[in-house]
């Protein structure tokens, strides 16, 4: 049995609870700052309250100001914070981070550091004090995972990606159940990549279903699925040519990391609901104002790459006009322009 610490009790947080507790481990689920109303609810009901279950058996809800206590002894420090929170996380956790001690985090993006697009697991490892810096590769787990399904122990397959082989094979025992298998993969770059853009892409396949309705039509067979498939094809595309260009295998965005994920997050993610309500043409702040507070990270994402984009096709890494879908989504999402997707586009080298 290990001791493990998760900082962040967020919906993921907890979810990443679940398989750990059924493992038999001491799982302590730490909330942040922002996660006071939420440690409050799993302490007086025992159940999450965006997730709507309970705490599985070993695990242990904690305010933020339990931190340093409650990882002292921790075999394992879990990241569940938003990529906004990573700065904050990396000061709260660079006390505590020990030789020999993983970090694992389930955290998603990509940070632009002058010339170069780094992926967070590196902004991680390189937060840490020098003397367990080369000690210590931060994992970042990816793939199709829905916080509500994992809760709820629906089975998944999910892709670890570090610098370390035997730090991704230790995790991998700690977290693999029946309904939970955690596969392993050293290509960072291109696993990163594409969790941090299928937010992005998410919402584009997503136009579609509001352009049709904004027409007057109603969901079923024939809508604009034609269109939708189309511009998913294309994500996964773009999501190759991404990963390519910071130094990633293209063949990533084809499986668990891409392609998977990508179709997760249409199917279930607020980042869909976010494109749909785009495609209706409301404009982005009001589409933003219906999500009522809901946490886009496609928003961070497409503002993480307008500044990376540049830098990679001046280098040569990237080709001018490679990317026309995501090149339109910054127009649509951060510049709030009308959608007309480049199809024709579509493909071009």
């Amino acid at each position: 049995m290990a001791k493990i610490a998760i900082l962040g009790a967020g919906m993921m947080g907890t979810a990443l609870a679940t398989p750990l507790a059924d493992r038999g481990h001491d799982v302590r689920l730490v909330g942040t700052p922002l996660d006071g109303a939420v440690i409050r609810a799993l302490r007086d009901a025992g159940v999450h309250p965006k997730l709507g279950t309970p705490l599985p058996a070993g695990v242990t809800p904690h305010d933020v100001s339990e931190l340093p206590g409650v990882a002292a002894d921790a075999d394992v420090l879990a990241l569940g914070v938003s990529s906004a929170g990573v700065p904050w996380a990396c000061e709260a956790l660079r006390p505590l981070a020990r030789r020999g001690r993983p970090i694992a985090m389930i955290t998603k993006g990509l940070v632009v550091d002058g010339e170069r697009v780094v992926p967070l697991p590196d902004v991680v490892e390189r937060a840490l004090p020098a003397d367990v810096r080369g000690d210590v590769w931060p994992v970042a787990v990816a793939g199709p995972c829905i916080a509500g399904e994992l809760a709820r122990r629906a089975p998944t397959v999910v892709v670890l990606t570090g610098r370390h082989q035997p730090t991704l094979d230790r995790l991998r025992g700690l977290l693999e159940t029946e309904y939970y298998v955690p596969l392993s993969s050293l290509d960072v770059e291109g696993v990163e990549v594409c969790a941090a853009l299928k937010n992005a892409y998410a919402m584009g396949v997503a136009l579609p279903a509001g352009m049709h309705e904004a027409r007057g039509g109603a969901a079923g067979s024939v809508a604009m699925h034609n269109l939708e498939s189309a511009v998913f094809a294309q994500a996964v595309l773009e999501m190759s040519r991404v990963a390519v260009a910071i130094g990633g295998r293209a063949e990533t965005a084809l499986g668990l990391p891409g392609a998977g994920d990508l179709d997760v997050t249409c199917n279930g993610g607020r980042t869909g609901r976010f494109g749909r309500l785009l495609g209706l043409g409301i404009g982005r702040d009001e589409a933003v104002r219906r999500m009522e507070g809901a946490t886009l990270e496609c928003l961070e994402i497409l503002a993480v790459l307008r500044r990376a984009v540049p830098t990679l096709e001046a280098s040569g890494r990237l080709s001018p006009g490679a990317l026309p879908l995501l090149s339109h989504l910054m127009e649509v999402a951060l510049d709030d322009r009308p959608v007309a997707l480049p199809i024709s586009r579509f493909g071009a080298a």
